[in-house]
């Protein structure tokens, strides 16, 4: 199983702080979050971490993984 936590407005705009899924890329977890009601658009934009460093949709995932998800930061 993999967790996924969700930040910044992923998080405030889909009410999901953490779940936990079955999946083998970053990929599998973003359309299982798509189906969960997340846009698509905003997870195409979101920063990835799987267990601490930066990953890509891409990227594989073995059992007891962790994947963050951010939207990215904007300021001035």
């Amino acid at each position: 199983m993999i967790t996924v936590k969700l930040y910044g407005l992923l998080r405030i705009e889909s009410g999901i702080k953490e779940k936990v899924l079955e999946a083998i890329t970053v990929k599998e977890v973003m359309d299982a979050l798509v189906r969960c009601g997340i846009p698509k658009k905003d997870l195409d934009s979101c920063i990835i971490l799987v267990n601490g460093v930066s990953g890509s949709k891409r990227s594989k995932l073995t059992d007891g993984d962790t994947v963050v998800l951010m939207s990215p930061v904007a300021g001035g």
